[in-house]
């Protein structure tokens, strides 16, 4: 079976926002399962990277509105034949779910973590380089030292309140990738342009290369057209365009 490598590209910033943030509780995840001083450094260092997208707008309410209209274009297949509807049920009872979790928060999101003493001396720090060494702050010192078990705790504690932002980003973005069927296109010379039907609320660019290609692929443009050029890296130049017809597969998302 062929492995690829799959490119994505936002559409809106409300994607590019839940993308990051995807990106964000994907490394908490996987630093989670490590025992060491370092893998806790690195949970909270990504738990400040949240706490400070959630600072740049009122994502709470971004939130519920996307679940709010994933909800009702999803509901206008419940009478339609050739639909899963066990499957379209359990989706819909976890967006309304997730829906009344995030309306039922008091104040903004993560506000119990930014009022936390210990959390914020961290934040503040760390737009530092450097800024969260021990001679800076040997209250994060001391923590760090505790028995791995009382950090984990800690820090499943702290997750515990991003746990239905997590949730319904997740959710949201396995239904804008599973929207569409990808197609096979060629990129001639190594350039493809795309205009989007303006009619269409499309979200996601997806593009998938094979794990063997020698390029990667760079995407620009919004919500109406987008451009993709395949590029080739070099150790010690500039990358270079392709010049030869690249084919890969395109998956335009919309829901």
């Amino acid at each position: 079976m062929q492995r690829y490598v799959t490119y994505e590209h936002p559409l809106n910033e409300r994607v590019r926002t839940l993308l990051r943030l995807e990106f964000l509780f994907r490394q908490i995840k996987h630093f989670m399962s490590g025992s060491t001083v370092w893998d806790a450094r690195a949970v909270l260092t990504n738990v400040m990277d949240i706490l400070t997208i959630f600072s740049r707008g009122d994502l709470k309410t971004e939130l519920i509105k996307e679940l709010e209209r994933n909800a009702v274009n999803l509901g206008r297949l419940t009478e339609k034949n050739g639909v899963d509807h066990t499957q379209l049920k359990n989706i819909l009872h976890w967006l309304n779910k997730l829906c009344n979790v995030l309306r039922d928060m008091d104040g903004a999101l993560g506000q119990e973590l930014r009022d936390n003493e210990f959390l914020n001396a961290i934040r503040q720090r760390s737009s530092i380089p450097g800024g969260t060494c021990d001679f800076d702050l040997p209250l994060y010192h001391q923590w760090l030292h505790l028995p791995q078990e009382q950090r984990q705790a800690d820090m499943e504690r702290w997750l515990g309140a991003l746990d239905a932002v997590r949730q319904s980003v997740e959710l949201i973005l396995k239904l804008i990738r599973n929207s569409a069927e990808p197609v096979t296109v060629l990129a001639g010379g190594g350039v493809y342009q795309h205009v989007l039907d303006p009619a269409i609320p499309f979200q996601l660019v997806r593009i998938a290369l094979v794990m063997e290609s020698p390029y990667y692929a760079e995407v620009s443009g919004g919500k109406h057209r987008f451009a993709i050029r395949f590029m080739q890296p070099s150790p010690a130049e500039r990358p270079k365009q392709a010049t030869e017809d690249v084919s890969f597969r395109l998956t335009c998302c919309a829901l």
